[in-house]
């Protein structure tokens, strides 16, 4: 399969998100969902695969640290897409895991909360499936640049697709008003990345996209899309 994908990643960077998403269905069938925290992104990917596949799957890492409007944008979702989310949670409750590394543990170290609430959730969810879909761009953050279409996730172990990996936050926003897509109403509250409410403030004019997740920290990535030891793209490339 890994030897396959390969030969795969250069003809699919040539292919629509449709094109694509229609290969991954077709491909693993009930051994694909998309993953999403519901952003702006998420969303195109969500209307797009309810245009090509019914009942396709689509899971979610619930951290019970989100918003008000993520949770109501996620009963939305169910009632217009006809789609059941799957909810995948931490082991430890929030109550728990204070008990066991104290209270704000996203305010002492964020990278194990992450660990905790999303990256082994995730693990946990992709160890049943062949195949997950996420809505990454590469301009987003620098882990991202050398994102693919269609890659072997070395982390995981199994196939990622990225569909949109080569679209700008314009065309995602353009999808979204096209075909009146819903989204989450905080992203008209200056909040382009949305993540748990302890990590992610509004952006103040003239910041980055990403500033307002883990304010204060030098953290861009919940660890989702990073392999372990993989240094920023532009810090290899500096070193080459």
């Amino acid at each position: 399969m890994k030897d396959q994908i390969v030969r795969l990643q250069s003809l699919a960077e040539s292919w629509s998100p449709q094109q694509v998403l229609a290969l991954a269905f077709e491909t693993f069938k009930s051994k694909v969902a998309i993953s999403s925290a519901f952003g702006a992104e998420g969303m195109v990917l969500i209307d797009m695969a309810s245009r090509i596949k019914k009942n396709f799957r689509l899971f979610t890492i619930d951290t019970e640290f989100l918003f008000p409007e993520t949770y109501s944008l996620m009963d939305t979702i169910e009632r217009k897409y006809d789609v059941k989310i799957e909810r995948v949670f931490s082991l430890l409750s929030p109550e728990q895991q204070e008990g066991a590394y104290g209270s704000a543990l996203w305010s002492r170290d964020a990278d194990q909360c992450c660990n905790l609430r999303k990256v082994e959730p995730l693990r946990r969810k992709l160890a049943e499936l062949d195949s997950w879909i996420t809505s990454i761009r590469r301009d987003q953050t620098s882990f991202r640049k050398a994102a693919g279409k269609v890659e072997w996730d070395e982390k995981f172990g199994l196939v990622k697709i990225n569909p949109i990996a080569d679209w700008t936050s314009k065309q995602v926003w353009t999808y979204l008003h096209h075909h009146d897509v819903p989204y989450n109403t905080l992203h008209d509250q200056n909040y382009p990345s949305i993540g748990c409410t302890h990590c992610t403030r509004s952006v103040r004019p003239g910041e980055d996209p990403r500033a307002g997740r883990w304010p204060g920290l030098i953290k861009t990535e919940c660890g989702l899309h990073v392999i372990e030891n993989a240094k920023p793209a532009e810090f290899r490339e500096a070193k080459v």
